[in-house]
């Protein structure tokens, strides 16, 4: 049952450790930058520039990841599919409802996971429709 729940649920949690641990929601000004745009290391590049990676940007790294293997999870056709798409759609209104009105998640970082998380739902929802209808074609020839 634990393929039921969705990937996209581990960076979401990480976001939210983050910002609620890290003190994300301390200055009003800043939001969530402060502590998403925190540099964690250096990579030097031949070209001689430096590539800067900070958390928020590992965050977004690990959500794509996890997006890609939930694509590829949404394309089986097993029961607990109907279940993993109905945790998705609650993940989905938990981002929606946590960037509307949290002040700590109204920032580019988690926009783009909630993008993300949406992209899980409809992608799931889409794929799932396709193969049932696929199943069930009663078109005779």
């Amino acid at each position: 049952m634990l393929i039921a729940i969705p990937l996209l649920v581990v960076p979401v949690v990480i976001y939210n450790l983050v910002i609620l641990l890290g003190g994300g929601g301390a200055d009003p000004l800043l939001g969530p930058t402060a502590v998403l745009g925190e540099v964690l290391f250096r990579v030097p590049m031949t070209s001689g520039a430096v590539w800067s990676i900070s958390v928020g940007d590992l965050i977004l790294f690990l959500s794509l990841i996890l997006l890609f293997v939930e694509l590829l999870k949404s394309t089986s056709s097993q029961r607990v599919a109907i279940v993993n798409h109905a945790l998705s759609m609650a993940l989905f209104v938990v981002c929606l409802v946590e960037f509307l009105l949290l002040p700590g998640f109204a920032g580019s970082v988690f926009f783009l996971i909630l993008t993300m998380v949406l992209l899980d739902v409809l992608a799931g929802f889409i794929v799932t429709i396709i193969a049932s209808r696929r199943d069930f074609d009663m078109n005779p020839r």
